[in-house]
C-alpha cells in the first residue's frame, strides 16, 4: 500500500514539472536546452539591434548569466566610468563633451585614434602621458642657482639640464632623457657635493637649496619606473616610493632612512582624487650634516625666558606629488633619532620656513606627540623640511644655593672689613706689603658687596651694564694686587736694597691696569656687559676677564718659582748639610 502511494506522488510531480514553461526551469540569464541550463547570450540575440540594450556609442559584453555595456573609445558615462549595466539607465557620451576641465585640468581635450588625450597649456604638463590631466609644474627653483653652481662644478650641467627639461615639459614637448637611471644618482651626487664643500653657509642659500631639492625630486619622480628606490651616499640617504595606475593609491606608506622614519597615507601623497594625474610619488631624503649649516636660525620660534635651542636630529626633506600640502587632512608622522641624549630636555618639532626672511626654523603646524631621551615622534599637518630641536635652559639657582651665597658673602664681607680696619689703623704693622694687603682687601670687599646687591638687578639694562663693568673692574683689581704681592715678595728675596715699590707705581699697577682693560673692553664691545639673567659679562665676551686673569696667574707662578729657587740656594749656602726637600720647605 505504501509503495503505491509513493508511485502516485512521483507521477504527479513529473506531470507538474512538464507543465511548467521553459523560462521557469533555469535561473535568469540561462535557457533550458536538451535538459540543461545554457547561458543566454543577450548580446548575440539582440545583434545588431543591441543598441537598444546599451544605447549609442556603446556595445554589449556578455557574461555568464548576465551582460554589461562598454563605452567605445573616447566615450564614458557622466559618472566617469566606461562600463555600466543596462538597468542603470546610463549612456555613453564623448569624454571631451562631459567635463573638459575635470578631465584635462589646465588643458584642452581632444579625441584621437587611440582615444581622448589632453593638450596642456603653458606652465602645465602631464609628463608625457597624454591620457592624464594636466598639472602645474614650477620651474622657478632651477633659476638663479649660480651661487650654488659656482661652488660645485658638476652641479652646473645637471641644474641646467633639469631647468631645460622642466621648461620643455611646461611647453608641451615630449620628455626625453628623463628615464635615464643615472639622473637620480647625479642629483644625489650634486647634493652630496654641496654639503661637502660648505656652500650652504647662509640661510638664504639653504632655502634655495631645499626648494631646488624638492622641485628636482618632484620632476624626476614621475619618470621612475621602479616602484621603490633606496639609495645611500656619503651625505645623503633616499627612500622613494612610486605608484602608477588609473586609480589613486590607498593605504599607508612607511619610508625610512637611518635617522628618520616617515608614516604617510597614500591619499596624502596623491592628493584630491579628482585631480589625480595618473601617478603618485613620495620621497624621504635625509642629510648627513645639514644641521650644522641650519643651526642657529631660530628667529621663527618664540623661546621662553632663558631658553635657547640646538638641533638634535638629522634634517630631512619630505616630497610628494600632491601640490596642495599646506594643510593636510591627515598629518604625517616622523620619528627622529636624537643626535645626543637629553634626559629631561624639551624637544621641539620644527620645519624650515623659507618665507620667514631668508629662512629659519618654525614650529607652526608641528607637534611632538612622544619624546624620550633617544627619539621624538612628530606630527605635522604640512610638508617641508623637518628636524627636532632640543631646548637648553640656564641652570636655575636653587634656594639653598642662594642662601649659601648670601651667608658666605656676608661672612666674607665681615672678615674683609676687619682686615681693612686692621691694616689701615694699626700703624705698627704698616709697610708696603700691608699696603698691598689693604688694597687687595678693599678690592675684594667692593667686588663682593656689588655682587651681593647687584648681580641679579637686570630690570634696567643700562644699570645692569654699569654693575657688570664695576664687577669686571674690581675683580681684575684684586688679581692685579695679588700679582703685585707676588712681585713684592720676589723683590724682598732677590734684592738686598730698595725692595719696596713706590706708592705711585703700586696704584698704577693695582688700579690703573684694570681700568685700562675695562675701558678697552667697553669700547670694543659695549653690549658685552650684562645678560638676561645676571649683571656680568656675556659668554662671548668672558675672555676680556679670563684672559688678563690667566696672564696674572702665569706671572705669579713665574715669580713664585724663581723666589723658591733663590731661597733654596740661600739656604744651601747657609747650611750645606740640608737635603733638597728640606731646602724647598
Amino acid at each position: 500500500m505504501v509503495g503505491w502511494i509513493k508511485l502516485l506522488l512521483l507521477a504527479l510531480y513529473l506531470s507538474a514539472m512538464l507543465a511548467l514553461p521553459d523560462s521557469q526551469k533555469c535561473s535568469k540569464g540561462f535557457n533550458l536546452k536538451k535538459g540543461k541550463c545554457i547561458d543566454q547570450d543577450e548580446c548575440e540575440e539582440n545583434y545588431p539591434e543591441d543598441m537598444g540594450l546599451c544605447g549609442k556609442n556603446a556595445y554589449c559584453v556578455n557574461t555568464i548569466g548576465n551582460f554589461y555595456c562598454m563605452c567605445e573609445k573616447g566615450f564614458q558615462t557622466s559618472e566617469g566610468s566606461t562600463n555600466f549595466t543596462a538597468e542603470s539607465s546610463l549612456t555613453c557620451k564623448a569624454v571631451c563633451s562631459i567635463d573638459e576641465t575635470n578631465h584635462c585640468g589646465n588643458g584642452t581635450c581632444h579625441i584621437g585614434t587611440s582615444g581622448p588625450y589632453c593638450a596642456c597649456q603653458d606652465g602645465f604638463t602631464n609628463y608625457g602621458n597624454k591620457a592624464t590631466r594636466c598639472t602645474a609644474l614650477d620651474c622657478d627653483a632651477f633659476k638663479d642657482t649660480w651661487d650654488l653652481k659656482e661652488n660645485v662644478a658638476i652641479a652646473h650641467n645637471l641644474l641646467t639640464q633639469l631647468k631645460r627639461k622642466c621648461e620643455d615639459l611646461t611647453k608641451g614637448e615630449d620628455p626625453e632623457d628623463f628615464d635615464d637611471p643615472d639622473l637620480l644618482w647625479r642629483l644625489l651626487l650634486v647634493i652630496d657635493q654641496l654639503l661637502l664643500t660648505g656652500a650652504l653657509n647662509e640661510n638664504r642659500k639653504v632655502s634655495k637649496f631645499l626648494d631646488l631639492v624638492e622641485s628636482a625630486l618632484n620632476l624626476i619622480g614621475p619618470f621612475i619606473d621602479a616602484g621603490r628606490i633606496r639609495r645611500s651616499y656619503a651625505h645623503t640617504e633616499l627612500d622613494l616610493l612610486n605608484h602608477k595606475g588609473a586609480m589613486p593609491p590607498q593605504g599607508v606608506a612607511i619610508l625610512s632612512t637611518k635617522p628618520v622614519t616617515l608614516n604617510i597615507t597614500l591619499e596624502t601623497v596623491s592628493g584630491d582624487p579628482s585631480l589625480y594625474p595618473g601617478f603618485a610619488s613620495v620621497s624621504l631624503l635625509s642629510y648627513a650634516n645639514l644641521e650644522t649649516f641650519t643651526d642657529g636660525f631660530f628667529s621663527g620660534i618664540n623661546p621662553q625666558a632663558n631658553e635657547s635651542f640646538v638641533i638634535n636630529s638629522k634634517v630631512v626633506t619630505v616630497s610628494v606629488t600632491n601640490t596642495n600640502t599646506s594643510h593636510l587632512e591627515e598629518p604625517v608622522i616622523l620619528t627622529f633619532s636624537h643626535l645626543t641624549r637629553g634626559n629631561g630636555r624639551l624637544h621641539l618639532c620644527v620645519f624650515w620656513n623659507a618665507s620667514n626672511g631668508n629662512g629659519s626654523w618654525s614650529a607652526d603646524g608641528c607637534t611632538a606627540v612622544e619624546s624620550n631621551s633617544e627619539f621624538t615622534v612628530c606630527s605635522c599637518n604640512h610638508l617641508s623640511t623637518f628636524a627636532v630641536l632640543m631646548a637648553l635652559y640656564d641652570v636655575e639657582a636653587t634656594f639653598e644655593l642662594q642662601v649659601a651665597t648670601w651667608v658666605g658673602l656676608s661672612l666674607s664681607l665681615i672678615c674683609l672689613l676687619i682686615c681693612i680696619l686692621t691694616f689701615s689703623l694699626i700703624r705698627s704693622i704698616q709697610s708696603p706689603r700691608t699696603t698691598i694687603h689693604l688694597h687687595l682687601c678693599i678690592s675684594l670687599f667692593v667686588a663682593a658687596l656689588i655682587f651681593l646687591v647687584g648681580i641679579s638687578r637686570t630690570e634696567n639694562q643700562n644699570a645692569c651694564a654699569v654693575i657688570a663693568g664695576l664687577l669686571h673692574y674690581f675683580f681684575l683689581a684684586a688679581f692685579c694686587w695679588m700679582c703685585l704681592e707676588g712681585v713684592q715678595l720676589f723683590r724682598m728675596v732677590i734684592l738686598v736694597f730698595n725692595t719696596n715699590f713706590r706708592t705711585l707705581y703700586m696704584m698704577t699697577g693695582g688700579y690703573g691696569v684694570p681700568a685700562a682693560i675695562v675701558a678697552i673692553s667697553a669700547l670694543i664691545n659695549p653690549k658685552g656687559y650684562g645678560t638676561q639673567r645676571y649683571c656680568w659679562l656675556n659668554v662671548d665676551f668672558i675672555w676680556s676677564f679670563l684672559g688678563p686673569v690667566c696672564v696674572i696667574i702665569a706671572i705669579n707662578i713665574f715669580f713664585f718659582l724663581i723666589t723658591a729657587w733663590k731661597l733654596a740656594q740661600k739656604f744651601s749656602s747657609l747650611n750645606p748639610d740640608l737635603n733638597t726637600l728640606q731646602k724647598i720647605k
